[in-house]
């Protein structure tokens, strides 16, 4: 699969467009020499590529993806962490957030692939995106509490809702690695393919996605994350306003056009 167009956001991040995968963005994370471990700059990097995306409206799919071989990302650098004064960690807190709500606030589906080790921000950076699909080699996990912290990048939240309050308390709490199988058993990845397939599928799934209404898409990631955690009621006048949103597009017309034509629509994208 040939590459059209790359573009690289400071050392450790790049963003890919590839040929015959038109309307997905592949957002590689590129730093293999520390199996892409999350330092300052690799931080600042994720959100500056989030950014980036966030404003192209014709990207309708994004796919996260790791450059190293063994590793989709361990995690936060702790040998930089380790260098800080309680100031310099205090003053990196920001720029580190900024690179999990990055990915978390992506308005286009984002689907994570995972192989080798996805721990601790690494995990947390998957869990940020909408659809996880796993390799049988990928051994996932959240130990902050092994060395004495806590999921800062959004995977006490992120995670109860993915598997329930009682499973994502006893898997914080023991700090355990969970290899493919039973990752996919727990609901802490969403599909598990083959070793090494996990790109590949990702990606083909990514152009399932974005085969579709990019306003409709946006649209239906908005209800989908805004109407978690509320009642029903209150979840449904979330959805009605994201349909109202949709409902006069031009994406709309050319979709309902399209079916009654028997074609294959040409989205406007808005």
């Amino acid at each position: 699969m040939g590459v059209t167009s790359e573009q690289r956001f400071g050392e450790f991040v790049v963003v890919r467009r590839l040929e015959g995968r038109e309307h997905v963005a592949e957002l590689v994370l590129d730093r293999p020499k520390a199996m892409n471990a999350v330092s300052t700059a690799m931080a600042v990097s994720i959100a500056e590529a989030c950014a980036a995306l966030g404003a192209d409206q014709g990207v309708r799919a994004t796919v996260l993806t790791s450059s190293h071989e063994r590793a989709f990302c361990v995690g936060a650098d702790l040998k930089e962490r380790n260098s800080f004064t309680d100031a310099e960690l205090v003053r990196q807190r920001p720029t580190a957030r900024a690179a999990y709500t990055g990915v978390l606030e992506l308005p286009m589906p984002v689907v994570a692939a995972v192989h080798g080790f996805a721990l601790g921000g690494g995990f947390e950076l998957a869990l940020a995106c909408d659809v996880i699909v796993a390799d049988r080699t990928a051994v996932v996990g959240l130990p902050e509490v092994s060395v004495g912290v806590i999921p800062g990048g959004g995977g006490t939240q992120l995670l109860p809702r993915r598997v329930g309050a009682a499973r994502a308390a006893e898997l914080v709490f023991t700090a355990r690695r969970v290899e493919a199988a039973e990752a996919r058993e727990l609901g802490l990845v969403d599909e598990l393919v083959e070793a090494g397939r996990d790109r590949e599928e990702a990606l083909a799934l990514g152009g399932r996605i974005a085969a579709n209404s990019p306003v409709g898409l946006r649209a239906a990631k908005r209800a989908l994350r805004l109407g978690q955690g509320l009642d029903l009621r209150a979840g449904l006048e979330v959805e009605d306003a994201a349909w109202r949103s949709v409902a006069f597009s031009g994406d709309r017309a050319e979709g309902v056009a399209a079916f009654n034509e028997k074609r294959k629509p040409s989205w406007p994208g808005e």
